[in-house]
């Protein structure tokens, strides 16, 4: 099968004159999902092409949440592989139904909370499968029952993925940090490009493997004749998604083919912006050339582009009672009043402020950004300090610790667990940069792993 990612064969011309300006726009400037309601209320689900099972009732976007997604719109010649990798970062994939007939399918995730922060972080940004929107929704049904011989290939391409995720978890008690992974887990892909008939432009990577999650640095070079890439993530569960996804994918129809594979490396260093390698949380790098850093346009769009972790993260989450809408705005920057007026208590700068951790361009802190959950990953803890004290302080913000455990090697770090999202939330406002005495402030951040 020939899928192409930006475009068939008859764009190229235009795409490549224009550096895919376009298609970079659409990626960009996807708004919150508004799609109409499916009527489901007789639909006969199919297994590859069998009538199987009825599923009644309707799935509507404002339904119920649920662990069972229904997925609508899909191209026609999509893979159960490229379905199942748009769950891949919210958790484990538990099983798929792909109703080839409908140009839809059901994706039932592991659990209901995996389910809900996909779907926000859906509707915030329109996810994209061969270049096509499509749409996600809660379905009514909690739980999704196929019959397996029926639909023998979707579950044996689910049985393929879970066993590279499973390949691929560290044991229990072996993980020394958060940002020790195993090179299987690199956030950071080798990408060749085979039957280069096209030019292949670094933007043209960023646009493609964007859709993915977020894309801190590349660096491109040719070797051995062919054109290759390194491309970091901020965290390796995008990078898995990518890889499951695009390899063996053609850019553009019937050439320009991915092969990827994760790299030995864990970060790059990238010391120049330019068309050969770029550092997108670094807008201030020089170009190489003699030239002076990039142009403010240009390092605005860099950092419009950062922004966007923190809106896809943040928008739709729960706090105080009330859901979060963050959309961008058209104001460049924060004006601050001139110094000695009154503001009111209304504005306040954070940039030299203790709670900041990304004062440090390139910071590692860059490459543990990750979307709220119930887990904390809790560091700078003294000796002194034990499981007791920790359970009681966090359960002093209001919620519930259900779970807890030191790491291993290093008690100076710890996984909590509240029992919500929004309990979580509320525990890192309180208590990240909280004083625990010995001169040790309490470093408090979102984890991507469980208890």
């Amino acid at each position: 099968m020939d899928g192409y990612v930006i475009g068939p064969a008859r764009r190229i011309v235009t795409e490549v004159a224009v550096g895919v300006k376009r298609g970079s726009d659409e990626l960009l400037s996807g708004s919150v999902l508004s799609s109409p309601n499916s009527n489901m209320s007789s639909m006969v689900v199919t297994a590859n092409g069998n009538d199987s099972k009825k599923f009644k009732g309707e799935d509507k976007m404002d339904g119920a949440p649920s662990r069972v997604l229904h997925i609508r719109k899909l191209p026609g010649e999509v893979t159960e592989t490229e379905v199942i990798a748009l769950g891949l970062p919210f958790g484990k994939v538990t099983n798929i139904l792909m109703l080839k007939g409908k140009n839809q399918a059901f994706l039932e995730l592991a659990t209901e909370e995996a389910a809900i922060t996909m779907v926000n972080y859906y509707s915030a940004v329109t996810p994209h499968l061969r270049n096509q929107p499509i749409y996600i929704q809660y379905s009514n049904h909690k739980e999704l029952k196929t019959d397996n011989t029926l639909n023998q290939r979707a579950q044996a391409v689910l049985q393929a993925v879970t066993a590279v995720q499973t390949a691929n978890t560290p044991l229990s008690g072996t993980t020394v940090s958060e940002s020790a992974v195993t090179p299987a887990q690199s956030p950071v892909l080798r990408i060749i490009i085979d039957n280069m008939y096209y030019p292949v432009t670094l933007d043209v990577l960023h646009q493609i493997f964007s859709k993915f999650g977020a894309v801190l640095k590349i660096i491109t070079f040719t070797k051995n004749n062919q054109f290759q890439a390194l491309l970091q993530y901020g965290d390796p569960v995008n990078a898995q998604q990518a890889k499951l996804a695009l390899d063996g994918q053609n850019i553009y129809n019937a050439c320009c083919t991915l092969r990827i594979d994760f790299s030995k490396l864990v970060n790059l260093n990238v010391k120049y912006n330019n068309d050969k390698s770029r550092d997108y949380t670094r807008p201030d790098l020089p170009s190489g050339d003699g030239q002076p850093a990039l142009d403010p346009a240009i390092a605005a769009a860099f950092a419009k582009e950062t922004s966007l972790l923190a809106m896809n993260h943040l928008n739709g989450q729960k706090m105080y009672g009330k859901i979060i809408r963050v959309t961008l705005s058209k104001h460049q920057t924060v004006q601050l009043p001139r110094e000695g007026l009154d503001d009111q208590g209304l504005t306040k700068d954070f940039g030299n402020s203790p709670l900041h951790r990304f004062k440090k361009p390139g910071s590692k802190n860059f490459q543990n950004i990750f979307p709220p959950s119930a887990t904390l990953h809790l560091s700078n803890i003294p000796p002194s300090v034990a499981e007791e004290d920790l359970r009681t302080l966090f359960a002093n913000t209001g919620g519930t610790v259900k779970a807890f455990k030191f790491f291993q090697r290093d008690h100076k770090m710890a996984l909590l667990q509240m029992a919500t999202v929004e309990e979580a939330i509320q525990a890192l406002i309180d208590l990240h940069n909280y004083n625990l005495g010995e001169n040790h402030h309490l470093r408090v951040s979102f984890s991507k792993s469980t208890i």
